[in-house]
């Protein structure tokens, strides 16, 4: 069945379970960034690092979670696979409703994000070596188990994590631009779904890291291609075979228009927005929370025309980088 991206109705009916258990984040224009970013009318920044859990995920599990007690009622367990965010996410949602949750995660992953994922009570595996592997001994726990496989893309995550990008078109109607990161896509086809349920005009620009550019090579190429994910510091980022039905959200083909443009950011380029957020934010983004800065800055370089006089907004859609790779990128370190 092919997917069809969240509505105005859906969007709302999401944002009341959301607001049940969150507030709204800000949304902020920081003087020092735009004068950074120059030459552009207006700067926003979507703070989806001040949510609960860190990061925008949150905003899905609390919907996923509500529609699947209600679909499920007897559920007995849930298992998924994350770096990490989503996996928080899936924490909160299932201490809220009571449920025993298994989380796999690829070995080497964020020790701080594991211990997170462990202090909200969930069972925490660490099976393969990148996130693809991990989604694959996901599925196996769940047949073993026969608990719930909870899927990293889902239309009810999609409404959730679309609540933020609501709130950021309320606040900055007039925006010419966002840019949003993409992982696996429901934050992008959040943006998207946003876009089309307020009639908004602005234009949508997807953030890939050049080291794990699936998506962009997939959405150039107008089919799924799998690509290796070599990332060291946008692990939020750090898919190698893109969500199908993501995909065809991304590229226009989920029942409203797609990206207007994707854009490759480097470590380099992330590492120098994540020291550019905390400068002059006192923010502390992980590598994909700061994708979106490093995509506006390298447009401001590379492609002037985009930026100048525009109203733009990035989405810095999470917080959660271990102290010690933070220390090593503010003192300049890329990895």
């Amino acid at each position: 069945m092919p997917f069809v991206l969240p509505t105005a109705a859906d969007l709302d009916a999401a944002a009341a379970l959301v607001y049940a258990a969150m507030p709204a984040t800000p949304q902020y224009r920081w003087p020092l960034l735009e004068a950074r970013v120059g030459g552009a009318a207006e700067v926003w920044v979507k703070h989806e690092n001040h949510t609960p859990a860190g990061a925008f995920k949150v905003r899905g599990g609390v919907v996923y979670f509500d529609r699947l007690v209600r679909r499920a009622p007897g559920v007995a367990g849930v298992v998924t696979a994350t770096r990490g965010n989503h996996g928080q996410s899936v924490g909160l949602a299932a201490r809220r409703h009571g449920l025993p949750a298994v989380v796999v995660v690829p070995r080497g992953n964020s020790r701080e994000k594991n211990a997170a994922m462990r202090a909200l009570g969930v069972e925490l595996v660490e099976a393969g070596d990148d996130f693809q592997a991990s989604i694959e001994a996901a599925d196996a726990f769940a047949l073993e188990r026969g608990w719930h496989r909870l899927p990293s893309f889902h239309a009810d995550l999609v409404a959730g994590v679309g609540t933020y990008a609501v709130e950021l078109f309320r606040a900055a109607p007039d925006l010419d631009t966002v840019y949003v990161p993409v992982g696996l896509g429901s934050g992008a086809c959040g943006v998207l779904a946003a876009r089309a349920a307020l009639g908004v005009r602005a234009a949508v620009a997807g953030v890939v890291s050049a080291h794990a550019p699936a998506y962009a090579r997939s959405l150039a190429a107008g089919r799924a291609e799998s690509h290796a994910a070599t990332t060291v510091l946008a692990d939020g980022m750090a898919c190698r075979t893109p969500d199908p039905l993501a995909l065809d959200a991304l590229a226009g083909r989920a029942g409203a228009p797609g990206l207007d443009r994707v854009v490759e950011v480097t470590d380099a380029e992330v590492a120098a927005a994540m020291r550019a957020l905390f400068h002059d934010t006192h923010n502390v983004a992980e590598g994909a929370g700061a994708a979106a800065l490093a995509a506006l800055l390298q447009e401001r370089d590379r492609a002037p025309h985009l930026v100048e006089g525009r109203r733009a907004a990035v989405v810095l859609c999470g917080g959660n980088v271990d102290a010690e790779v933070f220390a090593g990128v503010l003192a300049g370190e890329t990895s």
